[in-house]
Order: C-alpha cells, then sequence, then structure tokens
C-alpha cells in the first residue's frame, strides 16, 4: 500500500538525515531510508524519498554539502571560469537599445545599461524624437533580491495603464501589479498567485487574468476592474478536467478576448466581445479528442489553424457571428513535410509560419488577391521567425533572422514590395569574424531506418580525424524544436577547438507533425535512441571520438541525459544534465505535482499498468545500475516548480551509491532561483563559465588556451 506523505515527513527527520563529510573533497552521502511502494503490481524501492521534504534542514543541509563539495572539487578551474567569464561578457554590448516596436502610437524597447543585471523597458510618444518615458526599470524593482523576474507587460487599449507581473523566488508564483503610466503610481490594488496570462478589455479598466490550481495547473480564468479589491474579481471561466490548461489573450484587431483552454491533443477557444468584458464568454467550437485548434480575428471572420484532418495543420475561416465547426471554409490547405506552426494577420495579409525537413520557412499571403510567396535568405542553415508584430494595419512585419554565424538580426519587411531592411544586427565585440567559421547540415540514420538531421557548426578547417571535442546538444519533447541560432557564448568553446551540434531528434517538430507524434509516450525511445545514434554517427564519421564527445540537455532535455548516461555510457567522456525531468515514474503518478496530470497524455500514466510498464523501460532514476558512468554535472534550482529539486538530487545519490567508476559526479543547486537559474544576466553568465570549465576540466583541456 502506498505510504503517505505525512509518514515520510516523519522518516526524513533530522536524526536520519544525510550522512555529510566535513571534507569538501570526499563527496556527501545521503543516508538511505528505504521506502517501498507496489505499482500495477511491481514492487519498487525508493531509498532517497526524504529528499522531497524541504521543510526538513537536514535536506537543505544535504544540497548545501553537495554545492560545496562541487566548490571544492572545481576550485582549480576558477582562473579558468573568470577567464570565461570575461570572455564571453567582452563579446556583449553591455550598454544597448532593442530594436522599437511601434504600437498604438508609441514605440516601445527595453535597454541595458553597463553593469546592471536587468533590462530598463521605456516608450516615446509619436516619434523616435520624443522624450523617453520609462515605465518599469527592472533593477529598480529587484531591490537587491537574489531573483527578481518580471513575467508578462500588457498594456491597456489606450496605453494609460500598464498591468504587469513579478516573481521574487522562481516558483512562477506571481503577483499583478497595476501602473497609472500618466501619473507613474503604483495601485494598491495588487493581485496575488497568477499564472502567464493576462488581456486587458477595450474599456480600458477591465482585464483578465488567469490562477492554478493546487498542482500549478493554470485552471480559472478571473475579470477584474481597476481600483478594485481583488477579493472581488469574479471567475469567468473554470476548467475542472486535470489535462487541460487556460490562458487568456486578445486578438490582434483588439475586437475579442479569447480565452483557450486546451491539453496536448484536444482544446476549444470561448471568446467575447472586448468592447463589452462583463458579457458571458461564448464557446466558438467544442473540443473533440485528438483535435487542436487556435483563432485569430480578421474583418467579419475568425481565422482557425486547426489539424483535423491534416496532421501538419491546415486554416480554416468562420463568420464571427456562426464560427461553429459546420460554417469553416478552407484557407490554406495541409502541405505534406511541412508543418504550419503559426500565422498572424494584417489588413491585407496573412503570414504563415512553418517547418520542415528542419528548416523554418516564413509564408505571406496576399489576402487581396491570394498570391503567396517566402521570405527568403541565402544561408544554407538559417532560422527566420516572427518576432512581433502588434499592429494591424501595416504592410511591414517584423523577422528575427539568425544562424550558427549570423548573429541575431532584426528585419522590417514590407510585404508589398518584397524589400527587407536591416534594422539591428546584435553587435559581437572583440573581432568576431564569420569567415574563420563554418556550419553543416549532416544526417543519422537511426535503428529503425530513420534519417536524423544533425546541424554543426565550427572554426575551419575541419579535419575529420576524431580529434575534435565535440558538444551535442538535444532536447526532442512537446513538439518544442531545436533550431541553430548565434551564441557568442558559444566562441568560448568553438575557439577552443569544440565542433558544436544539435541533434534534431524525434519528439521536436523539425521535421514536421509526425516527428513529434513519434517521440512520444508509447514512441518516447525513439528520442533517445535517435540521440544515441547520432551521437555515435559522428564518432564513426570522426567528427569527434567517445574520449572527447559532451552532452548536454535540459529540462527534458536532461532527461534524455539520464537515459542516454544508462543507455551508452561508454559513448559519452562527460554529460551535463541542468534541471533534469529523471525521476519519471514517482514524479508521473504524483498528481500534486506541477505539470504532472497535464503530462499523462505526453508520457503516460504510471497508476495505468500498460503505461508504467512502458515508462519503466526508460526513466533513469529507476534504471541507474551497477556500472560505469561518464562524468557528469547535474544542476537543479531550489524553487523549481517544473522539475523540483528532488528529482536531480535523488539521482546523483543514487549514482553515487551505484555506479562502479571513479568518474567525477557533480551536484550544482542554486538555493534561489527556478526552472531558468539565475535570473540576472551577469549571473547567468557566470553560471555558463562554471558550465563551461566543467566541460574542459573533463576533457583535460584547462590550460585556458584558444
Amino acid at each position: 500500500m502506498k505510504r503517505s506523505i505525512p509518514m515520510l515527513v516523519l522518516l526524513a527527520s533530522a536524526s536520519v538525515a544525510a550522512t555529510l563529510s566535513a571534507q569538501t573533497s570526499v563527496p556527501p552521502v545521503a543516508r538511505v531510508i528505504p521506502r517501498v511502494d507496489t505499482i500495477a503490481g511491481h514492487v519498487l524501492t525508493d531509498n532517497y524519498f526524504w529528499l522531497r521534504n524541504r521543510a526538513d534542514s537536514s535536506v537543505i543541509r544535504y544540497l548545501e554539502a553537495e554545492n560545496r563539495y562541487t566548490e571544492s572539487v572545481m576550485a582549480d578551474t576558477k582562473p579558468l571560469q573568470d577567464t570565461l567569464y570575461n570572455e564571453m561578457l567582452g563579446r556583449i554590448k553591455q550598454t544597448d537599445l532593442s530594436v522599437p516596436v511601434k504600437n498604438h502610437g508609441y514605440y516601445y524597447y527595453s535597454r541595458t545599461v553597463e553593469g546592471k543585471q536587468y533590462p530598463i523597458f521605456a516608450r516615446k510618444r509619436g516619434s523616435l524624437g520624443a522624450p523617453e518615458e520609462i515605465y518599469l526599470d527592472q533593477n529598480e524593482l529587484a531591490g537587491g533580491r537574489k531573483y527578481f523576474s518580471i513575467g508578462v507587460r500588457e498594456f491597456s487599449p489606450d496605453q494609460n495603464w500598464l498591468a504587469f507581473t513579478t516573481d521574487t523566488a522562481g516558483s512562477e508564483h506571481y503577483t499583478v501589479w497595476i501602473k497609472n503610466l500618466k501619473t507613474g503610481e503604483i495601485l494598491p490594488d495588487r493581485i496575488p498567485e497568477v499564472h502567464f496570462s493576462l488581456s486587458w478589455g477595450a474599456d480600458n479598466r477591465t482585464f483578465f487574468y488567469s490562477r492554478t490550481d493546487s498542482s500549478h495547473r493554470s485552471d480559472r480564468i478571473f475579470r477584474h476592474t481597476v481600483g478594485t479589491p481583488a477579493d472581488g474579481d469574479v471567475m469567468v471561466f473554470h476548467e475542472p478536467d486535470l489535462l487541460f490548461g487556460v490562458a487568456v489573450d486578445r486578438t490582434k484587431d483588439d475586437k475579442f478576448n479569447v480565452i483557450t483552454s486546451g491539453s496536448f491533443t484536444s482544446g476549444e477557444t470561448w471568446y467575447v466581445p472586448a468592447s463589452t468584458p462583463t458579457a458571458k464568454f461564448r464557446l466558438l467550437e467544442k473540443r473533440r479528442p485528438d483535435v487542436v485548434y487556435s483563432v485569430e480575428h480578421h474583418g467579419n471572420d475568425f481565422f482557425i489553424l486547426t489539424n483535423e484532418n491534416a496532421t501538419n495543420f491546415k486554416l480554416v475561416k468562420a463568420p464571427d457571428n456562426a464560427p461553429a465547426r459546420k460554417s469553416w471554409k478552407n484557407v490554406i490547405p495541409e502541405r505534406k513535410g511541412f508543418l504550419i506552426t503559426g500565422f498572424d494577420v494584417f489588413r491585407n495579409f496573412l503570414v504563415l509560419s512553418e517547418r520542415g525537413n528542419a528548416e523554418t520557412r516564413v509564408r505571406v499571403r496576399d489576402l487581396r488577391t491570394g498570391a503567396e510567396h517566402y521570405v527568403r535568405f541565402d544561408e544554407p542553415i538559417y532560422t527566420l521567425s516572427q518576432s512581433g508584430t502588434p499592429e494591424f494595419d501595416t504592410d511591414v512585419m517584423r523577422l528575427n533572422y539568425t544562424s550558427f554565424l549570423t548573429p541575431s538580426s532584426v528585419y522590417d519587411y514590407e510585404m508589398s514590395s518584397r524589400k527587407l531592411k536591416l534594422l539591428k544586427k546584435t553587435d559581437v565585440l572583440g573581432g568576431y569574424d564569420p569567415a574563420l567559421y563554418t556550419t553543416e547540415r549532416t544526417w543519422a540514420t537511426a535503428t529503425d531506418g530513420t534519417k536524423i538531421p544533425i546541424s554543426l557548426v565550427y572554426r575551419k578547417p575541419l579535419v575529420r580525424d576524431g580529434k575534435r571535442p565535440l558538444f551535442l546538444y538535444a532536447y526532442g519533447s512537446y513538439g518544442s524544436s531545436s533550431d541553430p541560432t548565434f551564441s557568442s557564448n558559444l566562441l568560448s568553446l568553438i575557439d577552443r577547438g569544440f565542433v558544436y551540434g544539435i541533434a534534431h531528434i524525434r519528439g521536436g517538430q523539425e521535421m514536421g507533425r509526425a516527428w513529434y507524434d513519434n517521440g512520444k509516450m508509447f514512441k518516447k525511445k525513439n528520442t533517445f535512441t535517435d540521440f544515441v545514434d547520432a551521437a555515435q554517427y559522428l564518432v564513426n564519421a570522426k567528427y569527434t571520438s567517445s574520449d572527447r564527445l559532451v552532452a548536454r540537455g535540459g529540462s527534458a532535455g536532461g532527461l534524455l541525459m539520464g537515459v542516454v548516461a544508462n543507455l551508452r555510457p561508454d559513448l559519452f567522456k562527460a554529460i551535463v544534465a541542468d534541471v533534469p525531468f529523471v525521476d519519471v515514474i514517482n514524479t508521473m503518478r504524483d498528481a500534486s505535482i506541477p505539470l504532472t496530470t497535464g503530462e499523462w497524455i505526453q508520457w503516460g500514466n504510471p497508476n495505468l499498468p500498460k503505461d508504467f510498464a512502458y515508462m519503466m523501460t526508460y526513466s533513469p532514476y529507476d534504471n541507474v545500475a551497477a556500472k560505469k558512468y561518464p562524468t557528469m554535472l547535474v544542476t537543479t534550482s531550489l524553487n523549481d516548480p517544473r522539475v523540483a529539486y528532488w528529482e536531480p538530487a535523488k539521482w546523483v545519490a543514487k549514482l553515487r551509491a551505484m555506479k562502479t567508476d571513479k568518474n567525477l559526479l557533480l551536484l550544482k543547486t542554486n538555493m534561489g532561483a527556478g526552472h531558468g537559474g539565475s535570473s540576472g544576466r551577469y549571473d547567468a553568465l557566470r553560471d555558463q563559465a562554471f558550465r563551461y570549465a566543467f566541460v574542459l576540466k573533463a576533457l583535460a583541456l584547462t590550460s585556458g588556451a584558444r
């Protein structure tokens, strides 16, 4: 029978806590407290379940002891960490300005100032020559806190009110603040415990926001009126289904507020005229199994992107006074091999974002003539995306372009004339010369014959003799794709001889929607074997060798790292697993843990025998064995709501107890952050310098030479 949490709290008391060595050169040993459980007829013993109890001071002491051990082991790399930090900082223009975005008569932008951790948000009215109005200075708001994050920033339609959210722990529990932009006053009616979405009505006094349940699932939408107490807010929508989460938004033409309730495989949209925000929301089209859709508004129609009878999605439209499915008319049909990932509407144009064949594309349709064209660039491998054009009545679209060789570049694209205008290319200080580097796309063959794309970048020339170190990254979950983008930080590895690669494994959508479908649920193991096959290919093709190969992934990509460490520990010299989701069975069977219930249709529900049997074949924590493992760095954050700190902590404890090698195994816990790590830009750069120093130490390349 399942043991209750209160009993576990008693077991994890200080008297039976971790045995901590006073010598930081010796790794801490976590105390074994067996917890025996039966799942689907199988008996599981978890020796480190007690680490979940963060209220127990011995748990905190254990994490702190691991941090001391990590710092002790890495002490000899401190000069290298400083060198790497200064290199990366030296490439960044610390005092800089974003490209202004025009919206409702204002030009909005952010700027950074040398020495300050956070951006300053500002605007100018009417023209770029107007006086600057700073509406938020995140540095002042942070007030010296170790962690500070701004979630959403939403302006009322008349641009006189700002609703913004803050998180001071990394827990993703936000507070809404309301600022009068005419007077600069922040109102006293703040709203605690909100989620990610917020949307204003057209009356400039009303906005909607989302809240979560006890497991941090966004399940409710509330309506607030400026100047009134939050405890009087009206709940306008509640989603009881544990598989679904809700969000609220406004259509681009400002005519409707919309609530989306969705799971990974189904969803529905509710809408209300923004001019009457107190009216009742109406259902656009009811949810159906395996059908998802999203909407925008144009003229008198809703444009609807859906996968109904279209694996790679199609676009339809329906009149806004009768938008149900029976009124849907095809606008853009599905295209084989290329997924429509999103769309944008303008008065005269429709813009589609697409991906397939490990490429990103932007397609433009003239709504007046039906003529279509693609936006083209010359590089063979690049990433192109819409970067957000809030204005509806314009034929100029904002684009972001980047590649392994080209820093992030912002363009304005005139859709009528098809002219591109470069507004800004991110400066890379210190004499970066793209001619010194090259990029290529190569393909590995998976065990089942599937071709796996791999994107590579390196300094020229490359002699394929197996002597180059290679840093291989992948994610491969939730349909989230990993695209080749520029990172000036990576130059600190590439200039030391590294090849950097991204394995576009199944579970993402780089090759279309089927790429995702074939990397989840009962096909999830394709994600892991794809990565192993990609790594083995790179070794066989002599881009590197197994004693020079480093793998990295984070979150669900950290799950990937945990699985491949068990599958092929001999293939990798070192592994970096950031905030890794590795305790799959325990986490996915506990509905009280954030994100769990909604992801039962992503990973499976281990409370079901069939799901449990499959998940047990790969769950990293449950498959740790007495064998040799690579050198490993595992990172986590104490306040992480997405992958709780105890998953990596338990995993490291079990690895320490069972592995048969003497390779380094380090756990580094940020005691004051969340899933994304440090919130300040300089602190985040220090974290990256530490990570790179670990990689260089693992490969015995710590001389600092470039």
